[in-house]
């Protein structure tokens, strides 16, 4: 069982910057592959990042490219999302998520953590 902690949400404003963390116990992540997701009101969950913890490869959405950084800290065995230049329509819960499997499919991913609300006013 991997269980996982997010940190970092709250209230800016547009334009502003967050850093999401989260924190990974109970297995070490050697051969997972860690995701951030996030989902707005009425929305489909939405895939942001990924990261393969031991080779530390990364793959973005579209829609995040250039503006949200996904890394990780072996040694605190976590995984953060930094994110810049934030949007009204970046408000939502944002999610972490690992999995051995990798992709951008929440199907692939199967621990997660409870969440942690950005809200972004304009």
């Amino acid at each position: 069982q991997v269980q996982l902690v997010e940190s970092g949400g709250g209230v800016v404003q547009a334009g502003d910057s967050l850093r999401l963390s989260c924190a990974a116990s109970g297995r070490t992540l050697s051969n997972y592959c860690a995701a951030w997701f996030r989902q707005a009101p009425g929305k489909e969950r939405e895939f942001l990042a990924r990261i393969w913890w031991k080779s530390g490869s990364v793959v973005y959405a579209d829609s995040v490219k250039g503006r949200f950084t996904i890394s990780k800290d072996n040694a605190k065995n976590t995984v953060s999302l930094q994110t810049n230049s934030l949007k009204s329509e970046d408000t939502a819960v944002y999610y972490c998520a690992v999995g051995l499997s990798g992709g951008s499919s929440q199907k692939n991913y199967d621990y997660w953590g409870h969440g942690t609300q950005v809200t972004v006013s304009s």
